[in-house]
C-alpha cells in the first residue's frame, strides 16, 4: 500500500500552527509535526523538515525555506544579472540543494530548473561563472533526471566541447550528464545521439592524470550501459556498450587509465565497474584480457585484497570477462582461483564480496571440469559453504553459492561426497526454505549432489485444474 503524500505548504502550516496556537518552540513544533504526519502514514521523504526562515525581519514577509529564498533572488535577476553578480545566491542555492533530496525536490517544484539553466546559458563564455552555474545544475538534478530537457542536453554537450581542456568544468558537466542519465533512458539515448560518448572517452584520455575526472567519466560511461528505467520496455544498453568499445576504443582507454591510477582505490573500483559493463560480447571479454585487463585484475586482487569495495568490483569484472571460455582458462592459469578464495576468506563477513566471489567461481566452473578440480583443491567449495553459513539472510549469496556447488558437480560427480561432508545439503535446504528466489538453483544443486529433492511438475499440458 502506497503512503499518503502532502505538500510542503501543508507541512509548514502544521509547524506554524504548533508554534502559534500551542506556543511550542521551533524545534518542538517541527518534531511534533513530523511525528503527527508519520503516525498517519504520510511519506515525508520529499518534505523539507526544517522551520522556514523569515525572509525579511522588517516587513515580516511570509516565512520560506532558504533554498526558495535563494531561488527567488536568482529569479529576480534572471533577465538582467550575470552569474558573478549573484554568486552568493548561486552558492547558497547549490549548498541548500546539496543538503538532501527534499530541498532539491522543493526547488524543482517551484520551477528552479529554467532559472538555473538560464544562468548556465548566459555564462557559457566565462569559466568561473559557468562552473558556478553548472554546480547549481548538478545539485538540482541529483535524483531528478526528468528535469533535463533538450535545451539542457545541448548545453551540456556544448560545455563538454568548449571546455574539454578545463578539468573542473569538464568534471561538473560530466557529473550532470551522469546524474541525468541515471534511470532515464531517453536522456541517455538523446545524449548518445548528440555525441556524448566520444566526449566522455576523450575526457578520460585528456585528463588521465586527474583522478576526479577519470572516475566521473568512467561512471558516466557505465551509466550509459544501464537498463534501469522502468518506464521503458527496451533500452539501448547493449548498443551503447558496443559503441563505447567499437567506435570509441573504450576498453583500451579505461584499462590504460587504470594503469595510470594503480594506487587510487576509488578510481580503480569505478574503472573495474565500467569494464564489467562493457564485457557484453565474447570478443570484448578476450580484448580486455589481451589489453592487459586480466593481468591488472590479478595484480589488484593480489595486492589490494584488504579493500572490500575494490575486491568486489574486481570480482565483478572477472565474472563478466569469464563469460568467454578461453578467458576462464586464462584466469585459472593465472592463479585467479586461489586469489578469489583468499579474498572471500578475508571478507567473509561482507555479503557483497561473498556474492561476487561465488558468482565468479561459478562462471569459472561452468563447462570446465579442469577448472572445477582447481576450485576444489584451492578451497573454493569450502569458501562457498562458509559464505552460506555466514549470510543465511542474503538471498544473492545463497543463490550464487548454490550455482557454484551445482556447477562443480554437474560434470564431476566424484566431488559430491566431499561437498556434502562440508554440510552443504542442510545449507541448501535451508536456502530453499527461506528464499523463494533460490527455488530453481537450490533444487538443481540438491539434484546434482544426489540428494533427495522434490521436483514438482506444476502443469503437464492437460486440461483441467493443476494438481499438487
Amino acid at each position: 500500500m502506497s503512503k499518503r503524500r502532502i505538500t510542503q505548504e501543508t507541512f509548514d502550516a502544521a509547524v506554524r500552527e504548533n508554534m502559534e496556537e500551542f506556543d511550542m518552540d521551533p524545534d518542538e513544533a517541527l518534531r511534533d509535526a513530523v511525528e503527527q504526519f508519520e503516525s498517519q502514514g504520510v511519506d515525508l521523504s520529499c518534505i523539507v523538515k526544517a522551520v522556514p526562515a523569515v525572509s525579511s525581519v522588517e516587513t515580516q514577509e511570509e516565512q520560506t525555506h532558504e533554498v526558495l529564498q535563494a531561488l527567488d533572488s536568482l529569479r529576480i535577476g534572471k533577465d538582467s544579472a550575470s552569474v558573478m553578480e549573484v554568486t552568493d545566491d548561486i552558492k547558497c542555492f547549490t549548498e541548500q540543494c546539496s543538503l538532501g533530496f527534499a530541498q532539491r525536490y522543493l526547488a524543482a517544484q517551484k520551477d528552479a530548473y529554467p532559472v538555473i539553466l538560464s544562468y548556465c546559458k548566459k555564462s557559457v563564455d566565462e569559466q568561473e561563472a559557468v562552473l558556478a552555474a553548472l554546480k547549481a545544475l548538478v545539485a538540482l538534478t541529483d535524483g531528478q533526471p526528468d528535469l533535463l530537457d533538450a535545451e539542457g542536453q545541448q548545453f551540456l554537450l556544448d560545455i563538454l566541447n568548449k571546455y574539454q581542456a578545463d578539468f573542473s568544468v569538464a568534471h561538473a558537466a560530466i557529473c550532470a550528464v551522469r546524474q541525468c542519465c541515471l534511470k532515464h533512458e531517453q536522456n541517455r539515448q538523446d545524449l548518445v545521439k548528440g555525441g556524448v560518448l566520444p566526449l566522455l572517452t576523450n575526457s578520460v584520455k585528456q585528463h588521465s592524470e586527474c583522478a576526479e575526472v577519470v572516475k566521473e567519466a568512467s561512471a558516466a560511461l557505465r551509466v550509459m550501459t544501464f537498463d534501469d528505467d522502468v518506464r521503458v520496455t527496451f533500452g539501448h544498453a547493449h548498443e551503447h556498450a558496443k559503441m563505447i568499445v567499437l567506435e570509441h576504443n573504450g576498453l583500451k582507454i579505461l584499462i590504460e587509465a587504470a594503469k595510470a591510477h594503480i594506487d587510487n582505490i576509488s578510481v580503480l573500483s569505478e574503472l573495474c565497474a565500467a569494464l564489467s559493463r562493457l564485457a557484453v560480447r565474447n570478443e570484448f571479454c578476450q580484448d580486455i584480457c589481451d589489453l592487459g585487463g586480466l593481468k591488472l585484475m590479478m595484480t589488484l586482487l593480489a595486492e589490494c585484497y584488504e579493500t572490500a569495495e575494490l575486491v568486489r568490483q574486481v570480482l565483478n569484472a572477472l565474472r563478466a570477462i569469464a563469460g568467454n571460455d578461453d578467458v576462464k582458462d586464462a584466469v585459472v592459469n593465472a592463479g585467479g582461483v586461489q586469489l578469489i578464495v583468499i579474498a572471500m576468506n578475508r571478507h567473509m563477513t561482507n555479503s557483497a564480496v561473498c556474492e561476487q566471489g561465488c558468482a565468479c567461481l561459478s562462471v569459472l566452473a561452468l563447462r570446465k571440469p579442469n577448472n572445477c578440480k582447481v576450485i576444489m583443491e584451492d578451497g573454493g567449495a569450502l569458501a562457498a559453504v562458509q559464505a552460506m553459513k555466514a549470510h543465511t539472510d542474503a538471498v544473492n549469496v545463497q543463490k550464487q553459492a548454490c550455482m557454484l556447488l551445482r556447477n562443480l558437480v554437474s560434470r564431476m560427480r566424484n566431488y559430491s561426497q566431499p561437498i556434502l561432508e562440508m554440510g552443504a545439503e542442510a545449507l541448501i535446504a535451508q536456502a530453499l526454505k527461506t528464499h523463494q528466489d533460490c527455488g530453481d538453483v537450490a533444487k538443481a544443486a540438491l539434484r546434482d549432489l544426489g540428494c533427495q529433492v522434490e521436483l514438482r511438475e506444476l502443469w503437464t499440458g492437460k486440461h483441467g485444474s493443476l494438481t499438487h
